[in-house]
């Protein structure tokens, strides 16, 4: 029997769905910058409980060893530079005044590495949040020109850290954008994002697109406090 073009339409979109023929991941080893931050903290804690080996990083070994004892679930803390070279793949997940500062200590100990930097450069005054002015156009892209021997991505920008850390909330239904320049590296960041339940990670094009990726974070900060929510992103007919 011939099935009718909007049958056959879906079952191809099925097959072509983010989540199909994406690498394994599961034997990766996720390094999170900043792991003691709410957010790092919350990514580390949802990472874990899918499964991934985490470590945690900090400039303190001390401080990021008791967050990891705290957050438990394997999690292993270090200093920035341990957490760099023993994992496969880095989260940058440190506040925007560090960001440069950090890369460019942790740029011998990154090399070869993939990176994933998830950084919203923002100000806050009286009318709220609003997107800052980057010199290279946006965190991820000066992360680029700060590591030349690492695949530098972006991605985890428009999550909640109080849903991340929220043990009681077993799903966290969002898409996580995901930018880069190389395909096997998008493909590999959107693994670990579909890793954790409820989500999904969408390649959304290349860096020199996340600007308006990160800057959307100041809208999304409006929208909660407005509406007292944890608002997140979905990607419809993807």
């Amino acid at each position: 029997m011939t099935q009718p073009d909007s049958v056959n339409a879906t079952a191809a979109a099925a097959t072509a769905g983010p989540g199909r023929n994406l690498p394994d991941v599961s034997h990766l080893v996720v390094g999170v910058l900043g792991g003691t931050g709410d957010q790092g903290r919350g990514l580390a804690l949802r990472l874990a409980g899918a499964g991934q080996q985490v470590v945690i990083g900090s400039r303190s070994a001390e401080r990021a060893e008791a967050c990891a004892a705290e957050l438990g679930r394997g999690i292993r803390g270090a200093d920035n530079a341990a957490c760099a070279a023993d994992s496969d793949v880095v989260i940058v997940a440190v506040p925007w005044e560090g960001h440069a500062e950090t890369l460019v200590s942790l740029r011998a100990e990154l090399a070869g590495k993939i990176v994933v930097d998830c950084v919203n450069p923002l100000g806050f005054d009286k009318q709220g949040a609003y997107p800052l002015r980057v010199p290279e156009g946006s965190a991820a892209q000066q992360a680029a020109a700060l590591l030349p021997d690492s695949t530098v991505t972006a991605a985890f920008h428009h999550l909640s850290a109080v849903l991340l850390q929220d043990e009681s909330v077993e799903r966290i239904d969002t898409d996580v954008m995901v930018l880069g320049e190389d395909r096997a590296a998008t493909e590999t960041v959107q693994a670990l994002a579909s890793r954790i339940p409820g989500m999904r990670g969408i390649f959304a094009g290349r860096l020199r697109n996340a600007h308006q990726v990160e800057s959307l974070v100041a809208n999304l900060i409006s929208v909660n406090r407005r509406y007292k929510a944890h608002a997140g992103l979905r990607i419809t007919d993807v």
